[in-house]
């Protein structure tokens, strides 16, 4: 042990300028070094533009010459098929043609990479990072070629090299680097902070596994490892000179300066992993500013101790090698165990730590120390609560290795930060036991005991004698383990907090934050709804809807998708039946896609002219996946009577059910056994349901597993009906509901969340709302517990049936049922069933019998002309008014010059 050093005490590794970034005056002196014969050669050959002169190379085209010439685009893809990727024309497969056309694409993309950044860094505006856990990006290629508009000639020169763009696109894994809505909701605004012209940049973890593959074997959920990293990704850009140690465990102690007397506290680490940054260009549309995704993959400071290696120890010898990667393996551990837990916090940790040193590295590098200037130059928007650690992190900088006072540096930090929140359910906000953070970080633990001493200090001050609110606002919970509060940490350490939807902003202010409304008072607190991007849930999600849009519009070059308030004109069309005909051929065409990939996944044939109903979101008892497979087995229950009665199939479908497909999807977290119990229902009630010779097309009921962005691309525009059914208050926002509303698809849903907004945009008369309100949720549940719960006849008959064993054992389903019957019914099943069918016997009414006619007028003037409404009505929902909303209210920053 004599000769080891700590890893604070290890040499920090130099960061290499890279060849992006420099100001004037670095060019200039760089520039005074190079001889005039280099500089002629760079010239003539460079594709990037030199900023002291104003020169270009002479063949210096932007990703616009490089990705919209046929033959520029065939002469990269032969170059990168031969020589990158070692192949040649006879054996150039899908899968090498999707690599050298991904690697085509990205040599252009580059380019206008390169000149944004370098843009920016001159331009010295401020710029915003955007930290999530999850990015969920779904496949890069179509979504560049669409920002890039380059699909068409990249279709055509695909088409002249012997292959077909769209079996050449379903090469690429959706990137796993998200699970639901809060990653895609990132993915969306990263889209749009480029899109949009704004300095913006992700920061994020690089997961070599998803948080797993679903497959459904017999009937139950199965996770096996999503390894989506099979093939070297051509869309990442490793920066191996970016290297940031990160540090854990230890121990901390004061050292004084010799020459002031004053104490600085020393954090000495245990244990150090490097954190290696991984870029992915991110494009906007209609513009060539392309802004950057940055993911850190955690690598050890050594590969493998050498000493062990020869020792014969050979499991220990690659031992922090496995700890370190380990970090970076796989998105969200299980944290059901001691070691979980640890290891998800080491992960937060990691990616917030080398976030941080990367962004004040870069603040240094034009600014020196001049710290009054950080906020004017750097905006931090927290996306829930998991990046909370940068809070501490940045003030740890700031007070331990920058210097500055206390009082100073947390001035510093709370401009900077903003915290997104995303949930009303209290039970959801993350906490960590004390124990576990103060061995793991423990300068980390007595930062946070300070900024809550300090905190309480002025609360008592605001609140003399008032002990009540001091405990109700404190960031440590005292309780049994002590835990850390992190959603009061980030309201503590922000300056402004934001929920997701207007409802969802009230219902945190009146309760899970309402005794900090009384500490920092209301304008602390503001609303930013969500929204999605329409490039890829409209122009990559449903082509031909856009097509047709660009084309009522008179847009050739889908300028709508930047301005979506334009849909507005299509109201002109709502009495133009040739208009709708087309509009309703797109959907019965994206419903025959569906039904394809329904049949090579599941077997199941689906008949495309019944109405597709569907829910496909993560499983959870909140989001009520449980009240739609009640409410579809009461319907089988009921036709099976009817028939049982001798009315035939043909007049049960004109006097009770329009023939129907009910379409479910999503994962239920591993550890979530209710929800995976949900999973198992709605598949056992598909077997009897699809296997009833009795029924024909009548009813459906289909599974479609793993659940991603890819298979949302084809499900959503297909959609004739989606339901967004959570008890009312329970949902943030919600944003597949604004994707299907966007692509035609009509909303089943209660009043909550988005659905509330989304309501006032289109109009009561093109959604179907049910359902009891927020307000009356909590008497409710009062009642259920103090009155018992209600059953509903129609209800009782659908349990009746599943304790039947209709549907597999009963033992399988017993806690779900007793949760509603016995435990309370905490999200409301049985208030809501009743009103549920109800809406449904509406708006089947206003659907019709369509059968697939093109010139059912009654379909046509019901049903479809609600669907144009509203479409033309969602211009609201774009992620580009809420990144314009963020900037203006929260990040206080402007476009850069274009």
């Amino acid at each position: 042990m004599g000769d080891y050093l700590t890893p604070s005490e290890l040499p920090q590794p130099k960061l290499k300028r890279t060849n992006t970034g420099f100001t004037p005056n670095q060019i200039i002196a760089l520039d005074a070094s190079i001889p005039e014969s280099a500089k002629h050669i760079w010239y003539k050959y460079s594709q990037l533009k030199v900023l002291d002169s104003g020169k270009r190379g002479t063949h210096a085209p932007d990703s616009a010459d490089v990705l919209n010439s046929k033959d520029a685009f065939e002469q990269s893809f032969v170059r990168h098929v031969e020589t990158t990727l070692a192949r040649n024309m006879y054996n150039c497969d899908n899968l090498a043609a999707y690599q050298a056309a991904s690697e085509t694409i990205r040599d252009g993309l580059l380019i206008d990479w390169a000149n944004t950044q370098q843009k920016q860094t001159v331009q010295d505006g401020k710029r915003v990072y955007y930290l999530s856990l999850e990015f969920l990006m779904g496949r890069a290629m179509d979504n560049a070629l669409i920002n890039l508009k380059s699909r068409d000639n990249t279709k055509q020169s695909l088409s002249e090299l012997g292959f077909n763009l769209e079996d050449v696109l379903d090469q690429e894994p959706d990137a796993a680097l998200g699970n639901g809505g809060l990653g895609r909701l990132a993915a969306c605004f990263v889209d749009s902070l480029s899109s949009k012209n704004y300095s913006g940049w992700g920061y994020g973890l690089n997961y070599q596994y998803g948080i797993f593959k679903q497959m459904i074997i017999d009937g139950y959920q199965v996770e096996v490892p999503d390894y989506w990293l099979k093939y070297s990704n051509p869309w990442e850009i490793t920066r191996h000179e970016i290297q940031i140690p990160v540090d854990f465990y230890g121990y901390v102690y004061e050292d004084h300066d010799p020459n002031s007397g004053v104490a600085k506290k020393v954090w000495s680490g245990g244990e150090r992993v490097l954190a290696v940054a991984v870029d992915f260009p991110i494009p906007g549309y209609n513009t060539s500013n392309t802004n950057n995704l940055r993911l850190w993959n955690a690598k050890p400071t050594e590969e493998f101790d050498f000493t062990k290696f020869n020792a014969g120890d050979y499991q220990q010898s690659v031992n922090s090698q496995q700890r370190a990667e380990a970090i970076t393996s796989v998105l969200y551990p299980n944290d059901n165990f001691e070691g979980g837990k640890e290891l998800r916090l080491k992960q937060q940790y990691f990616w917030v730590a080398a976030s941080l040193h990367d962004i004040v590295r870069r603040f240094k590098k034009n600014h020196k120390n001049n710290w009054n200037k950080f906020p004017d130059q750097v905006a931090i928007q927290l996306n829930d609560t998991h990046p909370t650690l940068a809070i501490v992190e940045l003030q740890r900088i700031f007070v331990d290795l920058e210097g500055l006072e206390w009082s100073k540096a947390w001035s510093i930090v709370t401009k900077v930060f903003a915290y997104t929140n995303h949930t009303v359910l209290p039970e959801a906000l993350e906490k960590w036991p004390v124990d576990l953070l103060g061995r793991l970080l423990p300068r980390h633990l007595e930062i946070i005991y300070d900024i809550n001493f300090f905190f309480l200090k002025d609360v008592e001050k605001k609140y003399p004698g008032d002990r009540d609110i001091l405990g109700k606002v404190s960031i440590i919970e005292e309780s049994t383990p002590k835990q850390i509060r992190m959603a009061s940490l980030a309201i503590v350490g922000s300056h402004k907090v934001n929920g997701v939807a207007e409802l969802h902003s009230e219902l945190i202010k009146t309760t899970i934050f309402r005794d900090f409304v009384k500490v920092f008072g209301e304008d602390k607190f503001t609303n930013v709804t969500n929204g999605v991007t329409p490039r890829r849930w409209l122009r990559q999600a449903n082509p031909l809807l856009a097509e047709l849009i660009a084309e009522k519009l008179n847009d050739p070059h889908y300028e709508y998708l930047t301005n979506l308030g334009s849909l507005k004109n299509l109201e002109k069309f709502i009495n133009d039946d040739d208009f709708l005909k087309k509009w309703d051929s797109i959907k019965f065409h994206n419903k025959r896609r569906l039904a394809a990939l329904v049949k090579e996944e599941v077997g199941v044939e689906l008949d495309p002219t019944v109405l597709f109903d569907v829910q496909v979101k993560r499983i959870h008892e909140y989001k009520r996946q449980q009240l739609n497979i009640f409410a579809v087995i009461h319907r089988y229950l009921h036709i099976k009577q009817l028939l049982a009665q001798g009315i035939s199939v043909e007049e049960i479908k004109l006097k009770y059910y329009i023939s129907k497909a009910s379409i479910f999807g999503g994962k239920a977290a591993p550890g979530y056994y209710m929800a995976k119990t949900i999973i198992h229902l709605i598949n056992k009630v598909g077997e009897v349901v699809n296997n009833d010779p009795e029924i024909g097309n009548l009813l459906k009921v289909v599974f479609i597993p793993d659940y991603n962005v890819s298979r949302a691309e084809i499900i959503i525009p297909a959609s004739d009906l989606s339901n967004h059914i959570s008890t009312a208050g329970t949902e943030a926002s919600g944003t597949s509901n604004m994707k299907f509303a966007l692509n035609g698809g009509l909303i089943i849903g209660t009043v909550d969340g988005a659905n509330v907004e989304i309501t006032r945009e289109i109009g009561e008369e093109n959604i179907f709302l049910f359902g009891n309100l927020a307000e009356s949720v909590e008497e409710l549940r009062h009642k259920h517990i103090y009155e018992g719960v209600q059953i509903p006849g129609a209800l009782n008959d659908v349990f009746n049936a599943i304790e039947s064993g209709q549907f597999g054992h009963p033992d399988e389903y017993r806690a779900l049922v007793d949760g509603i019957r016995h435990h309370g019914d905490y999200y409301l099943v049985t208030d809501d069933f009743d009103l549920f069918l109800e809406t449904h016997q509406k708006l089947e009414k206003v659907f019709g019998h369509h059968g697939g006619d093109a010139n059912d007028k009654d379909h046509l003037h019901k049903w479809v002309k609600k669907s144009v409404l509203s479409v033309a009505n969602m211009g609201f929902f774009s992620s580009d008014r809420c990144i314009d909303e963020y900037a203006e209210n929260i990040w206080d920053i402007e476009p850069t010059n274009q």
